[in-house]
């Protein structure tokens, strides 16, 4: 008698906008699941019209279409972690936090994306405070950069020094998890800070990467989190093995020209096989 399957991949949905020109959106995100050996699968949350230069146009997907597309990836394949990121309307939030409880839906990880690399908004105000009260107590992390941050508290976030008051404010919104971004910060060091419910803080510290291309950096970080947590990784050693991947694809775009804008990292820099892991029950 032949054997059934004893093993999967990590398999990790992004809940995501698409973008044209490839640097950001699920495109990013995709490219960083399979770099980083996962699995990954999409549900649209918006069409975008946007290159280097900029966003020119946003569809966004309705949130009745936007459910069977998650409702047909988990139903079938099954989830272990999901990355979340433009999430254009309230009716978009709330049909993903929906998704969240039916589902039981782990390892959630919210880029708050707000403001594109271009400066561009990308969502209504009137979404946030939606976004706010329905997602962030059910996301184990959310990865706002210092705009984003600036946002959600009310205030700028003025240097280094202000980073941690403003990581509790954040988790004072109702936040598990927060990876306060500070790479927008003037200096040759850039400085992220992960604080977690349970008070613990680490600061992460590296030296800046001058380059143009630094399209897409939120979605790639924020997917290569939720790929290491999919693969086994506990939040901590997930954002220290993220931050690595993202320092390599940058640095590994510097010398590289797409567009006359802001170009897109290299994600596939250093790919690995696509992981496999023990066959067994999760969410889906």
């Amino acid at each position: 008698m032949t054997q059934g399957p004893t093993q999967r991949y990590a398999r990790v949905l992004s809940i995501a906008g698409s973008d044209s020109g490839g640097g950001a959106g699920i495109q990013a995100d995709l490219k960083t699941f399979a770099a980083l050996g996962c699995y990954g699968m999409t549900a649209i949350t918006a069409l975008t019209a946007q290159n280097t230069l900029g966003v020119t146009g946003i569809h966004g997907v309705p949130p009745a279409f936007l459910k069977a597309q998650i409702q047909a990836v988990v139903e079938d394949i099954g989830v272990d972690a999901v990355k979340l990121g433009m999430l254009h309307a309230p009716e978009v939030v709330e049909v993903v936090a929906w998704a969240i409880d039916h589902y039981r839906l782990p390892n959630v990880v919210l880029d708050p994306v707000m403001v594109a690399t271009s400066g561009d908004r990308l969502i209504a105000a009137e979404t946030v405070q939606v976004l706010v009260r329905e997602l962030f107590p059910r996301a184990a992390v959310i990865t706002p950069n210092l705009d984003e941050a600036a946002l959600l508290i009310g205030h700028a976030i003025d240097g280094i020094g202000a980073l941690d008051v403003a990581a509790d404010e954040l988790l004072a919104l109702g936040a598990r998890a927060v990876l306060l971004k500070g790479g927008h910060l003037p200096g040759s060091e850039v400085v992220d800070v992960l604080l977690q419910s349970s008070g613990e803080r680490t600061r992460l510290a590296s030296r800046r990467i001058e380059s143009r291309n630094l399209h897409g950096t939120g979605c790639t970080l924020s997917s290569a989190i939720a790929a290491h947590l999919a693969l086994g990784a506990a939040l901590p050693e997930a954002v220290e093995r993220a931050r690595a991947y993202i320092l390599g694809a940058m640095a590994a775009a510097v010398d590289v020209q797409v567009g006359a804008g802001h170009g897109p990292l290299n994600h596939g820099f250093a790919p690995v096989p696509t992981q496999r892991l023990p066959l067994q029950a999760s969410a889906g």
